[in-house]
């Protein structure tokens, strides 16, 4: 029997980390969780999952006080750089599950000391695409269900075979409503195939989760951009295709949720005995396919121009969209303006936008300039 993989999970706290901890409850000969970090505003359960798996080291930006005296023998970091030194340890993979941009700096610390990298963060790779991948590759394994299911896809041939690869997309809670002008944080928030957290699932709502997908799997499959489309599927059971270029499609399938895509990954592309229940293949099934409205979800084609012209533009486009998704979770703008904040945004930095990003600190001034000037119009448009 082979030794047990020594687990890192960045974000434990969160729907990926949870549901990560549930994987490894289940196979505890097939991991050892070293480390964990999550913010400050659960460290309850912080302090639960690192007792329960007998955690050596956890990190936080919450209270350090608190935390240790939930803990026996646990060392704890905290402060802002916690999670990049717990992604720094040596071991044999690390989860980053962290949500938002914040994500990047842990990834690139990760990769840094050659840690296999189980990347749930779309974030790194949307903001920092060329400083993740001058790693290289073979250092990461996608999580997100679309991409776990084209890396599957692409052992089906060679990529000089691939003509073009398609994503899919739920559509989201307003795939068939017209009007999209009244809708509120609960309608929002109510996705009709996927269990996310609130960020994801409003992304998803708006399509911008898909607009993202599109970037991240640029840099993960080193496509042009031309050669990768997205398709509204309402089942979610497909989970991307990839289309070779003797006419041949290849579709990965499963029930929607996240415990394939995150077993698969934190094994190390291996794939570990019932992940998750199969599609039962004795029941009638209708799966249905069709194109993206793009003039009723226009952040699709925004995305997709932001990371055509590259350089500091995805950075932009995805630190807009984090201020106008809390904008209108706290009820300042409304739904159809998120896109709308992204765009004035974009229009606003991007001709000042850096050719080329050189370093995490590049990143870090590009956002913080994007954050600035879609806080103003949020509050114009309050």
């Amino acid at each position: 029997m082979s030794a047990p993989i020594d687990l890192v999970i960045l974000g434990s706290t969160g729907s990926i980390g949870t549901q990560a901890l549930e994987i490894v409850e289940a196979n505890p000969d097939k991991f050892r969780v070293i480390g964990l970090s999550a913010g400050g505003k659960n460290l309850e359960l912080l302090a639960e999952q690192a007792n329960k798996f007998s955690v050596p080291v956890v990190g936080t930006t919450g209270n350090r006080e608190t935390l240790i005296s939930k803990l026996g023998k646990t060392q704890v970091i905290d402060g802002p750089t916690a999670a990049s030194e717990i992604a720094a340890m040596t071991c044999g993979v690390v989860l980053n599950g962290i949500s938002g941009s914040i994500g990047l700096g842990p990834t690139l610390a990760a990769l840094s000391v050659g840690n296999k990298v189980a990347l749930a963060n779309k974030e790194s790779l949307v903001a920092g695409g060329d400083l993740v991948m001058a790693f290289g590759r073979d250092q990461i394994i996608p999580v997100d269900s679309e991409h776990s299911a084209l890396y599957q896809c692409f052992l089906s041939g060679k990529a000089s075979e691939v003509k073009q690869i398609i994503l899919t997309a739920s559509g989201g809670p307003f795939r068939d409503r017209g009007d999209l002008t009244d809708i509120t944080v609960a309608e929002a928030l109510n996705h009709p195939t996927w269990s996310m957290g609130p960020v994801v699932t409003i992304n998803s709502a708006t399509l911008m989760n898909k607009g993202l997908e599109i970037i991240e799997a640029h840099y993960l499959f080193d496509l042009p951009y031309s050669k990768i489309s997205a398709v509204i599927h309402p089942q979610s059971v497909v989970h991307s295709m990839v289309e070779f270029v003797d006419g041949s499609t290849i579709a990965q399938a499963s029930p929607p949720n996240m415990k394939g895509p995150i077993a698969y990954a934190i094994s190390g592309a291996s794939r570990i005995p019932k992940a998750t229940k199969p599609i039962d293949w004795n029941q009638s099934h209708s799966w249905n396919f069709a194109p993206i409205d793009n003039t009723k979800f226009p952040a699709v084609d925004l995305a997709r121009r932001c990371g055509e012209l590259g350089g500091g533009l995805p950075a932009i486009f995805n630190a807009a969209n984090e201020v106008a998704v809390e904008g209108f979770l706290n009820g300042a703008i409304s739904f159809a303006q998120i896109v709308d904040v992204v765009d004035a945004t974009v229009q606003k930095l991007g001709g000042n936008s850096p050719i080329t990003i050189r370093s995490l600190a590049d990143v870090s001034a590009i956002e913080n300039d994007s954050r600035v000037i879609s806080a103003q119009l949020v509050q114009e448009r309050k």
